[in-house]
């Protein structure tokens, strides 16, 4: 599993960033976000508003697995957010 695309997100709210994950089969999962909580950040699965106006998960990942996802997306953040303040100075 990789993270595909990475784009930091500028704007107000708790999403700092939205990111696509590509695993080993080649099966692309577009539509993560990486979300600032108040343990820090974590990896949240593409969700979708339903009829009653919640949000559902899109894609079920295991809580191993989405340790892992957070892991290797805070990584990457960190990376991307890093690449573009050096080349922006």
């Amino acid at each position: 599993m990789k993270i595909s695309r990475m784009n930091p997100f500028e704007g107000s709210g708790k999403t700092v960033a939205f990111f696509d994950v590509e695993t080993e089969e080649g099966l692309n999962i577009k539509g993560f976000t990486l979300v600032e909580g108040s343990n820090g950040l974590f990896a949240s699965a593409p969700r979708e508003k339903g009829k009653d106006d919640k949000y559902y998960d899109r894609v079920y990942v295991p809580k191993e697995l989405k340790e892992q996802l957070t892991e290797m997306a805070v990584a990457k953040y960190k990376e991307v957010s890093q690449g573009a303040t050096t080349t922006s100075t």
